[in-house]
């Protein structure tokens, strides 16, 4: 993983571990990770799409750089 997005994964692996998606509902964090519902806080769900954003960029700038040299 990145350097830049493994801070963020921790801030969200942090938020949901205290959430009741985990404690109560005894869901994995990748379960808890997906769900839109009541039981992950606001911050999660905006960790969460920070985080999504981060490695999409990480994906994006990775393809453009793999795909230079066809051009050339």
């Amino acid at each position: 993983m990145a350097k830049s997005c493994k801070g963020l994964a921790m801030e969200l692996v942090k938020c949901l571990s205290d959430s009741s998606c985990v404690k109560e509902e005894k869901r994995t964090y990748r379960d808890c990770a997906g769900e839109k519902g009541p039981s992950i806080p606001s911050e999660c769900a905006g960790l969460r799409e920070t985080y999504f954003n981060c490695k999409r960029g990480q994906v994006l700038s990775y393809g453009l750089f793999q795909s230079n040299p066809k051009y050339n």
